[in-house]
């Protein structure tokens, strides 16, 4: 399967920059999710590696092969969109052999594909249906082995769970990955959901104002994010301004009230102005008197298996936390409490050389 490269990738419409100087490499066999917040250049992305979109400017590679106009059914890369585009008159077979159809096929061959491609997709009992009859998810698949049974190599795919129920997009979040993965197929997967990104990546492309942020796997992106909107965007994340007083094994900066907060170790110099980012998860409410910083409970939301707790601290103003739900009667609003974090889970940025205001803004 191909690996696909963009190289300086620049694409406008009108006087909206959709794609400006735009580099990635997607490895062979990969699946990788690209994640950004709506109008980042998600979508203008795969359509110029289906060859639906012609760059500004810029170079598109299939295996060190220039294809940046090379049409698109010679790219055997397949795009599948939020909607299926499934044809309403034909039935879950019919649709899937549409491609094999065109392109004139032997029968022999049409027959074993779609064989495969029902069993693969595990829709042999229902290949006389029409799509009206299907369920979201069974129509996810048969879009799937419609776009598979072309002989696709590359697999691109546009929010393709968003139209569906929650419980559903659970379980097609499964299905999808361990189907492309076993099928060796090179797949770029884009969304705006951190979750369903970190859930089903091999490696996440963070893409914002059409440009790629930081890419990494999801253990990287979420815990050594290199930015502050890439530490809130994947992963809600708490933010504290400060002043660094000493950086060894753990950094210190005091913050303006004159609290000290620990951070993981960095090469920042005392007295260098900075941010620390803490996800929401990493921190943990404790006694007034055992916390880095203080504050009073002011909501208490129900999740489930945790609480989400927001904590209105002076100076600092409102920090949030998830907890254990087994908590929820130990806890109420109007208490007087402590957070705390493990100094290695707290992630540091330089002030200096951002603006976290514009930094935390999704556009």
């Amino acid at each position: 399967m191909p690996e696909i490269r963009l190289e300086c990738i620049r694409k406008s419409y009108g006087s909206v920059q959709a794609l400006d100087h735009l580099d990635l490499t997607i490895h062979s066999g990969e699946y990788l999710c690209l994640l950004g917040p709506t109008g980042a250049g998600k979508t203008t992305t795969l359509r110029i590696i289906a060859g639906l979109t012609s760059p500004d400017s810029g170079k598109v590679y299939f295996n060190d092969k220039e294809v940046t106009h090379v049409e698109p059914e010679e790219r055997k890369a397949v795009f599948l969109s939020q909607t299926y585009s499934l044809f309403p008159h034909m039935t879950v077979a019919e649709n899937i052999v549409f491609g094999p159809n065109i392109r004139d096929w032997p029968d022999e061959v049409k027959k074993r594909t779609l064989a495969e491609m029902l069993d693969l997709v595990r829709l042999s009992r229902r290949a006389d249906a029409y799509p009206r009859e299907l369920s979201g998810g069974m129509q996810q698949r048969t879009a799937l082995a419609r776009a598979l049974a072309s002989g696709a190599e590359v697999l691109l795919l546009d929010e393709p769970l968003r139209a569906l129920d929650a419980r559903l997009r659970l379980g097609l979040r499964r299905e999808l990955r361990s189907l492309a993965k076993s099928l060796g197929i090179t797949t770029i997967h884009v969304t705006h959901d951190q979750e369903e990104a970190i859930v089903m990546a091999d490696r996440i492309a963070v893409i914002r104002k059409g440009k790629i942020a930081q890419i990494g796997t999801p253990e990287e992106v979420f815990d050594h994010p290199n930015s502050p909107f890439v530490a809130n965007f994947v992963g809600q994340s708490n933010f504290f301004r400060g002043v660094v007083v000493s950086s060894n094994d753990v950094t210190l900066i005091k913050e303006k009230q004159g609290r000290l907060l620990p951070a993981r170790h960095s090469h920042f110099k005392a007295g260098e102005c900075v941010v620390i980012a803490v996800k929401v998860g990493n921190t943990e409410i404790v006694k007034s008197e055992d916390g880095y910083l203080t504050g009073s409970v002011e909501r208490i939301l129900f999740e489930g298996r945790n609480l989400f707790v927001d904590i209105l601290i002076d100076g600092v103003g409102r920090c949030s936390s998830k907890i254990p739900a087994k908590f929820f009667d130990r806890i109420k609003v109007g208490d007087n409490v402590g957070i705390r974090w493990d100094a290695e889970k707290a992630s540091i940025f330089s002030l200096e050389k951002c603006n976290l205001d514009e930094e935390l803004k999704v556009e």
